[in-house]
């Protein structure tokens, strides 16, 4: 991150002085290479930019940036082990589709010119068996996606569909055996849309990835079958279970009326329970023994 910031505000104070900016150029601008081969990025400039002038190269991919080579025009810590520089130029060795991407040469001198050429470097890798996901069962007017993807190839494979062995062309309705389809073929991505199914799009379906660095590889065969909505079935089960409800609230009346389920136990009076000192009575006598006796009596 440090050297990248330097490399940054070194080329924006050389750039910031007005100058115009003179001629860089590459003799490749589109480096495509077999996984695991050699590959030089070149970059030259003009003699206007003097006998020292500052070169640095940059990376840009999908994941975003980094600086290749510093203001000593030396390969960075990440780069250090797999580049070499001649002159203005790179040398990779044993390029992966990591590689893949853009790479900026700029060139800067202290009298403020610069310029910049730009290379992209590709890493050829056929693709592998792609991965397919087919839906065994669908129910007729609903929406099916197939799907079909391959991680390995470089560049991004293409896809095409095979149903029951014929292929599926990507635009239907400009082929006469199939004016009447009704899918939406993405080559690109590899998604095969129905957009509402129906018996005819039942059969046997692969889909196969294809790039120019080696032979297409295809899918496993899978079946998908569209079925119509067994409304016979819906029906027949909402009756059973009316059925099944009906049964249950009759029995449960029957067993209340022949007494089988248990009648609510109605509470008895609890005795009211009085203490008072034996001698005493309740009505203020005494008894002998001068001892407590227990005196019960039951209020109605």
């Amino acid at each position: 991150m440090r050297v990248s910031w330097l490399v940054s505000v070194a080329l924006f104070l050389i750039a910031a002085t007005g100058a115009s900016s003179l001629t860089v150029t590459t003799s490749n601008p589109n480096v495509r290479v077999k996984e695991n081969d050699d590959a030089d990025l070149t970059c030259s400039y003009s003699a206007d930019f003097g006998a020292d002038p500052i070169v640095v190269w940059k990376f840009t991919n999908l994941k975003g940036s980094q600086i290749v080579s510093d203001l000593d025009n030396k390969p960075t810590t990440p780069y250090a082990n797999r580049v070499t520089m001649y002159g203005s130029s790179l040398r990779f060795s044993k390029v992966t589709s990591k590689d893949n991407g853009v790479y900026d040469c700029e060139v800067a001198n202290t009298n403020g010119q610069s310029g910049k050429v730009q290379v992209t470097m590709t890493a050829l890798v056929p693709p592998s068996a792609p991965l397919c996901r087919i839906p065994t069962s669908v129910t007729t007017g609903r929406k099916v996606t197939l799907t079909c993807h391959d991680k390995v190839g470089s560049p991004p494979p293409k896809y095409k569909w095979f149903k029951n062995s014929v292929l599926l062309p990507p635009e239907p309705s400009k082929t006469t055996d199939f004016k009447n389809a009704t899918y939406k073929l993405n080559t690109d991505n590899g998604d095969l849309v129905f957009p509402a199914a129906t018996k005819m799009d039942s059969g046997q379906y692969f889909c196969e990835a294809f790039n120019d660095a080696g032979p297409p590889q295809r899918s496993k065969v899978m079946k998908m079958e569209v079925r119509d909505v067994n409304t016979g079935g819906i029906v027949a089960g909402v009756i059973v279970a009316l059925l099944l409800v009906v049964l249950l609230v009759f029995g449960i009346w029957y067993a209340h009326k022949k007494g089988y389920l248990p009648k609510k136990t109605e509470r008895k009076p609890k005795p009211s329970v009085v203490y008072q000192q034996a001698g005493s009575s309740l009505y203020g006598g005494e008894d002998e023994d001068g001892e407590f006796k227990q005196k019960s009596s039951f209020v109605v």
